[in-house]
């Protein structure tokens, strides 16, 4: 038991002090080494993404550039000269003026044949072949310019009296279709054959003459 005339006495223990780690040479080599194997492979890593980057953006310019693009067909003249008279049928002609356009920059557009066909009211009352081939060149415009009559038109009475009604009531429509096996060609390559079909509705007056409504109208163009 302690006399309370005496003072306790404690004795403090000094904190311990860290331990310094004395690295080896070997040590801080291989950190140098360890850094720089790092630094190397996120310098190889930014490189191969840059040049895939750039090669994307090549490649799909290149896409771009050579990406086919059907052909423009646009109607720019037809007519039934005889449409204002009676019997006119006997001696009918459809006249009809139309532009191919290769818009490619590129790429030729090889046509093997194109065949014309007349339609009235969903009936087909004349054709016949407009080209046995045509080689077109990038970035050019071929006219095509044709007659249907005689053996190429068959237009009968009954025909010609729906026109004369149809015209009556201020114009006559038909469709001009034109088909063709096109082919796309790039210097030596050449694609697959596809079938091509554009089709033009057009509308005469009561003279006959293509109507303004109708004029340097773009056909449409699908392939099947």
């Amino acid at each position: 038991m302690l006399s309370p005339t005496r003072v306790p006495i404690h004795s403090a223990t000094p904190p311990a002090k860290p331990v310094k780690r004395h690295h080896t040479t070997r040590y801080y080599v291989h950190r140098v080494k360890e850094s720089l194997t790092t630094r190397v492979s996120k310098l190889v890593c930014s490189i191969f993404l840059s040049l895939l980057l750039i090669l994307g953006i090549i490649t799909f310019i290149l896409w771009l550039s050579l990406r086919p693009h059907r052909p423009r067909f646009h109607i720019h003249d037809f007519s039934v000269p005889s449409l204002s008279q009676e019997n006119g049928f006997e001696n009918a002609q459809i006249v009809f003026n139309i532009t191919i356009r290769n818009s490619n920059q590129h790429i030729a557009i090889y046509y093997d044949a194109m065949d014309g066909s007349v339609f009235y009211r969903g009936q087909k009352i004349g054709s016949k072949s407009l080209l046995a081939t045509l080689d077109q060149e990038p970035k050019t415009t071929t006219i095509v310019a044709d007659v249907l009559s005689g053996a190429t038109l068959t237009v009968t009475s009954q025909h010609w009296m729906e026109f004369l009604s149809d015209r009556a009531a201020g114009s006559v429509t038909f469709r001009l279709d034109l088909t063709s096996a096109i082919r796309f060609k790039v210097s030596t390559w050449t694609s697959k054959t596809h079938r091509m079909h554009a089709s033009c509705p057009v509308a005469v007056g009561a003279d006959g003459s293509i109507l303004p409504i109708s004029k340097d109208k773009r056909c449409p163009v699908y392939f099947t």
